[in-house]
């Protein structure tokens, strides 16, 4: 499940959650003058095994999952919901968290009624610092560098941006959760042992022990989104090649309205044209001897640049692809300025509920290249973690169960209360019986109060009243997920990566922004590689490598 029903407004802020739009900042200041490593890599030590994974037994899904990454989906609501947590996990006392938000600022404690329910349910008095995701990178280097007795009880670490020295900060900072969660210890709490395995794997390993809780994500990233009665207008039919993608795309385009949307930071919404490529934009890859190669040196992304240009130069794309926000973007997409964006697939219930729309969402099929069958791209799994400060045991411990609370799978009444609050305060039922949110829950809920960037149970296919948008997205993950192209660097340690990992990308970004756009030639792009190769990029590709081989 991927958030709660909003306000417009709100959902539009959500929408960039789980998107690849997103403009990193430049790097900030090292949070330590320490050198050297902190024994952050996992090569040569003995790795903790993972959490041992237990299913939660709640309702049985309508669409089921596969073991490849397709979601289970709901085409209803489940009538009779399951209780996932036995008893009050809190003892009264305060719990200090801080989390990233994409939302507008909550309603203070005392007049917000979801954050009270909440409380009441942990047992526990929540002090939370939110930070807004353009703020994200500058107040985490100052938490990061300031007293650590005056950390947070609970940290959110988002997956979104490279935080300098981070897996140091968290060695040095944040309780080994190793002997509370390795193998069969997890079963002292049975939400977080339901998070599966791979968003443990994609979280990683700090110095081969356990220090977080991920935050499980859909296997299916960056998307690109289609208002599909536009797309089939010019022409879109499954199986197409780039060649049909960049007919339909120019057929799509006239009278001010644009078939290509893209915000800006995201490179013109390279993601998904780099998976149909083969290649996962500014990613890795791993060869079968464990050599690492960024695909920023593949020729194929060089290819996707030149077919880019080719779109751009056609007029297919909107004129503000480099200028204008994620949020903004969407915005023309809801209207109908432009026929597609670029968004996480996490982010497809916004769409489906944004009752300004008068088309049909629906995520774009790969199209080939040269004969090769296009991927998707395949996300972390992991949309971030949770790390706790170091304190005695008995205090991570309920610290712990007020996590595993907030962990509750979707079909819980833990799950219902932490996404919509209190029936008939903050929703009421529809036909169908799912929540359906009242002008209070428009406001006050999990997106503005964003608990769900502490803990949140893994995510599952459902749309409230619309079964056959359940049915079309699980539809599309069966015939596209066994092509995703992932990012082989997901869960390992590099310390090139977390010092200079946002800088390089700059580059890589700015360069093939500028390529796309006309202001470069496609020649440049060889000596930009060649550069961030030089200025750290052949050491990641070490580090991953040592890294990987410790893993496997």
């Amino acid at each position: 499940m991927s958030g709660t029903p909003l306000s417009r407004r709100a959902l539009m802020r959500t929408a960039a959650v789980g998107s690849l739009a997103l403009a990193a900042p430049a790097t900030l200041t090292a949070c330590s003058t320490e050198s050297g490593d902190d024994g952050v890599s996992n090569a040569g030590k003995k790795l903790a095994p993972w959490p041992t994974y237990k299913a939660f037994a709640g309702p049985k899904p309508d669409l089921a999952p596969t073991a490849e990454g397709v979601q289970p989906g709901y085409t209803s609501y489940p009538s009779d919901l399951a209780k996932s947590v036995s008893r009050t996990p809190g003892d009264g006392s305060t719990v200090k968290v801080m989390t990233i938000s994409f939302g507008v600022p909550p309603k203070g404690r005392g007049e917000n009624r979801f954050w009270r329910a909440v409380e009441k349910a942990l047992g526990v008095k929540i002090e939370y610092t939110i930070i807004s995701q353009p703020d994200y990178q500058k107040k985490m280097a100052t938490v990061m560098a300031g007293d650590p007795g005056e950390l947070p009880d609970i940290i959110n670490i988002f997956s979104g941006f490279v935080l300098p020295r981070e897996a140091q900060f968290v060695q040095r900072r944040a309780e080994d959760l190793t002997p509370f969660l390795s193998g069969d210890a997890v079963a002292d709490y049975p939400n977080l042992a339901n998070i599966p395995t791979h968003a443990w794997r994609d979280m990683g390993r700090i110095g081969g022990r356990i220090y977080g809780i991920p935050l499980e994500r859909p296997l299916p990233g960056s998307t690109l989104w289609l208002n599909q009665e536009s797309f089939g207008a010019a022409g879109m039919r499954e199986g197409w090649t780039d060649q049909d993608f960049a007919a339909v795309a120019k057929k799509g385009t006239g009278g001010k309205k644009y078939a290509l949307g893209a915000a800006e930071g995201s490179v013109f919404g390279d993601g998904f044209h780099s998976a149909a490529h083969g290649v996962h934009a500014r990613g890795w890859s791993v060869k079968k001897d464990g050599t690492f190669v960024p695909s920023a040196a593949d020729e194929r992304y060089k290819q996707m640049l030149d077919f880019q240009l080719r779109l751009r130069k056609a007029g297919s794309y909107h004129p503000d692809a480099t200028s204008s926000a994620q949020p903004e973007m969407i915005d023309l997409y809801y209207n109908g300025t432009v026929g597609s964006i670029q968004d996480g697939f996490g982010g497809y219930l916004p769409k489906f509920l944004e009752k300004g729309r008068e088309f049909t969402p629906a995520p774009a099929f790969p199209y080939s290249v040269g004969g090769a069958p296009g991927g998707i791209v395949g996300a972390r799994r992991s949309f971030g973690y949770t790390i706790l400060k170091k304190a005695k045991k008995e205090r991570i411990q309920l610290l712990l169960r007020v996590l595993d609370y907030l962990a509750a799978p979707f079909g819980s009444k833990e799950w219902e209360l932490v996404h919509y609050g209190l029936e008939g305060t903050h929703f009421t039922r529809a036909k169908d019986g799912s929540p359906e949110p009242n002008d209070l829950g428009q406001v006050e809920n999990n997106t503005n109060l964003p608990l769900k960037y502490l803990a949140e149970g893994p995510q599952a296919l459902f749309v409230p009243g619309m079964p056959d948008a359940v049915k079309a997205l699980h539809a599309w993950q069966a015939k596209t997920v066994p092509h995703a192209i992932r990012n082989a660097s997901y869960g390992l340690q590099s310390r090139t990566h977390t010092s200079q990992g946002t800088t390089l990308e700059t580059l890589l970004k700015d360069t093939a922004t500028g390529i796309i756009a006309g202001r470069k030639p496609l020649s440049e792009w060889d000596a930009a590689v060649k550069t961030w190769r030089q200025r750290g990029g052949d050491r990641m590709a070490e580090e991953f490598a040592e890294d990987y081989a410790a893993n496997t």
